[in-house]
């Protein structure tokens, strides 16, 4: 049976998904397009609910093209989304990233991807990051949503191994000495703040990123660091 009504009880979960407060009350988020749910797939996730567009000859439930675009959070639509389990971890390493007032979701979403690019094994929130399962985060991600374990971390004492801030004011740049050995947490703070000098002073040490503008992207910055870090020199 297609559904035609975007009001249809099992699509209005959809709808509350898109907001944090629809995200924190039921523990779920949405994912939409056949590129993100086949990434869920192959790392194993299973959804909640599906739905596609009628005629697709894709799984899940049917529903009718208008109603489906009257839910998508994209602005072309989609031919399909499914509803997925939050997962939350531990903080682990060997190497993972700590963000800290990284407020928005494309670049959550982007550090994400990085992170699954290189290798790093967790992503870890802190206070005034995004929500990693926002839509736009999701997207932004391309599906590294999966595969990286996120965490949620308020204290700089609780990340994994040693930690080295990225302050524009440091005076090692992060090919200027070697990587410390071992578990290693990167510290990434807002794009126009950056780190808090408290956090900046209670990390293992501070390395900057040379450049001849004001500022970096938080994405790039961060993606900038892991191929320092983990490139073969």
């Amino acid at each position: 049976m297609t559904i035609h009504n975007p009001q249809h009880p099992n699509l209005n979960q959809v709808t509350l998904l898109r907001t944090r407060r629809g995200r924190d009350r039921s523990g779920r988020f949405v994912a939409e397009g056949e590129d993100l749910i086949a990434a869920a797939a192959a790392n194993g996730w299973q959804p909640v609910d599906s739905f596609v567009a009628e005629g697709s000859g894709l799984i899940g439930t049917e529903v009718s093209e208008e109603a489906l675009a009257e839910v998508s959070a994209l602005g072309s639509g989609t031919r399909a989304l499914a509803i997925y389990e939050q997962r939350w971890s531990e903080p682990t390493g060997p190497l993972a990233l700590w963000l800290h007032g990284v407020g928005d979701p494309g670049n959550v979403g982007t550090i994400i991807r990085s992170a699954h690019a290189f290798g790093a094994s967790s992503v870890i929130l802190g206070p005034g990051s995004a929500d990693p399962f926002g839509p736009k985060a999701v997207r932004a991600s391309m599906g590294a949503i999966f595969s990286v374990a996120v965490a949620r971390v308020d204290e700089l004492e609780a990340v994994p191994g040693t930690t080295v801030a990225l302050a524009a004011s440091a005076p090692v740049e992060l090919d200027g000495a070697p990587w410390p050995e071992g578990e290693l947490t990167l510290l990434i703070g807002a794009e126009r703040e950056g780190l808090p000098a408290a956090i900046v002073a209670g990390a293992s040490e501070a390395r900057s990123i040379a450049i001849d503008g004001d500022s970096l992207n938080a994405a790039m910055a961060a993606t900038i660091a892991l191929y320092s870090c983990t490139r073969k020199v």
